[in-house]
């Protein structure tokens, strides 16, 4: 029976209409002949408040969850920790599993060291209407300390008000389809009762949203003899003080900032530091203002007596190996029947790296593209998510949004682009914020902060070691502003 009998009175042409169950977050009802076709171009608005699951309570999830909250939806956080932060939550704690190899390991997310401060000025790591700015009594430093950052966010929370919809100690270790027709999402997620009991609670929502990070589960290098060499390793991501690493002699393996932070810190205390590389720079030399580090290509083998061959043909008997090595993306929670998979660090498939095709709009990502500016891609794509669950911007249909994912992988496969690049937006240059920008019909992010965030490793090289406190940013923005 139609909801509004007038409609086939007033338009039926001999055939009985019936109605359809709608797929469309905007609640549009289309109206059917017999045959199950189209039968008129008319369409009933019966918008609803869904019920949307955000898992993790970091920068993603949390301003995913007010976009959502902007929108009228019915939000969820479901965050492990007893506070916001996610990776910004510094554990003094670390893994038992120091390369994070066991499954079983108890998981710490923070991969934050003591020390660490920002990598990128704090003028780009706001958001569009809640920029991340100075205040009394805060860290005043361009490129403050991770204790300003978590300070950002819990000001965040604060003046959005999302305090409200966080449940804290909630760990999700389910999220699976449970009704596709009517598209119901059990949720289950577990609170710690005592130190060995654990309470499950399964609850039910429209849709979710995953915004659990990326800096959890480690990367480890693979090279001949790891495994049997009888030495210390460790993942940076267990990494937090140097005092441990007092006269010894230790290998680090990478070149991104967290290695680089990392060898400045430990070279001081260190009896020798060999920092191995990759890439066509990769040759033995000692490193500039470090009297006791070297830096190396790649590891050739690690032997049972202790010591490390690099490729370069140096020897050296090392204590410690410190992999530097990054991340992998990892979802232990989802269960999805094979639809969303993780094949070599490429999360697919998804349509414009958050939406899955056959499960869109119920199931999506945010911020897993790497190699963009962070938090304007995190807020582009949570808008994004949030107004398509409400119904003000329309996804293509599921075939056209599949094509898309496969044309992506074509060209990189035509170019010679590995998979574990795939969410790497790097080459993509600024076309991906500005698509965004384009669906939701706001204007693109401002032409600095691209040009900013993509001259960074030159400005590092520039300003060497020093670039935090070396670089005038301000005075950088005001002549690039200047020259557009």
């Amino acid at each position: 029976m139609l909801l509004f009998p007038w409609i086939n009175k007033h338009f039926n042409s001999g055939a009985d209409l019936k109605e359809s169950k709608s797929r469309y977050p905007n609640g549009e009802t289309q109206l059917l002949n017999r045959s199950g076709k189209p039968s008129i171009v008319i369409v009933l608005k019966m918008r609803q408040s869904y019920k949307v699951a955000v898992v993790g309570g970091g920068f993603a999830g949390l301003v995913t969850a007010r976009e959502l909250k902007r929108e009228g939806l019915l939000v969820t956080v479901f965050e492990k920790a007893d506070h916001v932060g996610g990776i910004w939550l510094y554990n003094s704690g670390v893994e038992t599993d120091l390369l994070g190899l066991d499954p079983n390991r108890e998981i710490v997310h923070s991969s934050l060291y003591r020390s660490l401060r920002v990598n990128l000025p704090r003028q780009i790591m706001g958001f569009t209407d809640y920029p991340f700015m100075k205040k009394e009594g805060g860290d005043p430093r361009t490129f403050p300390g991770h204790e300003e950052v978590l300070k950002f966010l819990e000001d965040f929370v604060r003046d959005f008000r999302l305090m409200e919809l966080i449940r804290f100690g909630h760990e999700v270790v389910r999220v699976e389809l449970t009704d596709e027709a009517r598209h119901k999402w059990v949720v289950e997620s577990r609170t710690r009762e005592t130190e060995s009991r654990w309470e499950l609670k399964e609850e039910l929502f429209e849709a979710v949203v995953i915004c659990n990070g990326k800096h959890t589960e480690p990367k480890i290098a693979e090279f001949p003899g790891r495994d049997a060499w009888p030495g210390l390793q460790m993942h940076s991501h267990s990494y937090r003080t140097p005092e441990q690493f007092e006269n010894k002699i230790v290998v680090l393996i990478g070149n991104g900032s967290s290695a680089k932070d990392i060898l400045k810190e430990i070279s001081p205390l260190a009896s020798q530091v060999h920092q191995a590389i990759r890439g066509p720079d990769s040759q033995l030399k000692r490193l500039e203002n470090h009297d006791n580090a070297w830096q190396h290509s790649m590891i050739e083998c690690a032997r049972k007596d202790g010591k490390v061959v690099f490729q370069d043909g140096s020897i050296v008997d090392a204590d410690v190996i410190i992999h530097c090595t990054g991340y992998k993306f990892h979802f232990p929670f989802l269960r999805s029947n094979g639809t969303v998979t993780v094949d070599d660090n490429r999360v697919g498939p998804l349509y414009k790296h958050v939406f899955p095709p056959s499960l869109a709009p119920w199931l999506s990502f945010v911020a897993l593209p790497y190699k963009a500016v962070p938090s304007i891609v995190m807020e582009s794509q949570a808008k994004w998510v949030a107004k398509v669950l409400s119904g003000k911007v329309k996804l293509p249909t599921q075939a056209e949004m599949a094509d898309s994912v496969e044309e992506l992988y074509r060209l990189m496969e035509k170019s010679g682009r590995p998979k574990h690049l795939t969410h790497t937006l790097q080459q993509d240059k600024f076309e991906y914020e500005n698509w965004l920008a384009t669906q939701l019909n706001i204007r693109p992010p401002e032409r600095w902060k691209e040009i900013m965030f993509f001259s960074m490793e030159k400005i590092k090289s520039y300003y060497g070691d020093k670039y935090r406190d070396a670089w005038d940013v301000d005075k950088w923005i005001q002549e690039v502003d200047c020259s557009n």
